[in-house]
């Protein structure tokens, strides 16, 4: 579990994905193993806020670990909580050599090579700070007209995932868990506009693209601090502050000229638990300017759990209310 949103990390049983890399098993697993993720996302066994890691060997030459990201909405090409987790688990578990006082873990993703550096005590994984992937914004007070909101402004930029940001006052809703509906309706309303209007598009990648993730910001949000109400398809909030979305943010502040190199970042999710951030260097992708973020949490492990599917079971791959 990493700061407040399960992450189950699968260990073993699933075997090596075919692929020469692990965006390409990402895409070998959406088309012919989508099963094995609704089996372990869907109830019974999952819930409609589920999140997952598949352990995998790697295909980068400089990775200890190979990661595909598994979640009740698919398969993402990176996940922050996730990824704190995975790196916490390979720790306290012993799948890598562990040092005291830092252990450093390589994983490859299918966004790309991300660094983890646990601080362990005891062999208790206590803190873990990823350098995530390269972060950028592709769009800058973007205007979507959405259906029962009318025009809505927002920024779109990249951490790992593609992600809406405005400023929840926008549509008129007050920054409350107690109007949570409300504003998750107003999400995926907007996210499917976006989608339908103006979809995101990755520029090395063409199969990363869409927008899944739509980051309200709480009255009050700046560059030194920020809370969010993260909405995801298809219908339910990150309860962790979300690392590729922290990621985002800090991109989105820094294109603004808000968020300086080497300056800490600190961001909350809806029920206040939080991330710290900053951005390490200045980059690029695709030709677009982009900064390398490094953000950092802890999980905790809460259970090890074997799962089982009987032959008989009318529900094979769970089911969804």
């Amino acid at each position: 579990m990493s700061r407040s949103r399960t992450t189950r990390v699968v260990t073993g049983g699933v075997g090596t994905i075919p692929g020469a890399t692990m965006a390409e098993r990402r895409r070998y697993f959406m088309a012919h193993m989508d099963h094995l993720r609704q089996f372990l996302m869907n109830e019974p066994r999952g819930h409609s806020a589920m999140s997952g890691a598949i352990l995998q060997p790697p295909c980068h030459p400089d990775a200890d670990w190979g990661v595909v990201y598994i979640e009740v909405s698919g398969c993402l090409p990176m996940c922050g909580h996730g990824t704190i987790g995975v790196a916490t688990v390979l720790v306290e578990t012993g799948m890598v050599e562990v040092t005291e006082p830092k252990t450093v873990v390589r994983l490859d993703t299918p966004a790309g090579l991300v660094h983890a550096e646990v601080d362990v005590h005891d062999g208790r994984a206590e803190r873990v700070r990823l350098r995530n992937v390269a972060s950028f914004l592709t769009d800058r007070d973007a205007v979507v007209d959405v259906p029962g909101l009318g025009e809505v402004r927002y920024d779109m930029a990249y951490g790992g995932n593609f992600y809406a940001i405005l400023e929840l006052s926008q549509v008129d809703i007050p920054f409350d868990r107690a109007e949570k509906d409300r504003i998750l309706t107003a999400g995926l309303k907007i996210m499917a506009a976006v989608n339908d209007q103006q979809p995101p598009k990755h520029p090395e990648d063409p199969l990363i693209g869409g927008c899944k993730h739509v980051q309200f910001l709480a009255p009050g949000s700046n560059a030194r601090k920020s809370q969010n109400a993260m909405a995801i398809h298809p219908g339910w909030f990150d309860r962790s502050p979300c690392g590729t979305g922290t990621s985002a943010r800090m991109a989105q502040l820094h294109a603004r000229g808000e968020l300086p190199l080497h300056t800490p970042f600190e961001n909350s999710s809806f029920i206040g638990t939080t991330f710290t951030g900053e951005l390490i260097a200045e980059t690029t992708v695709g030709g677009i300017p982009a900064v390398v973020p490094l953000f950092s949490g802890r999980a905790w492990i809460t259970g090890t759990a074997t799962y089982l599917l009987d032959p008989k079971d009318p529900f094979p791959t769970g089911f969804v209310l």
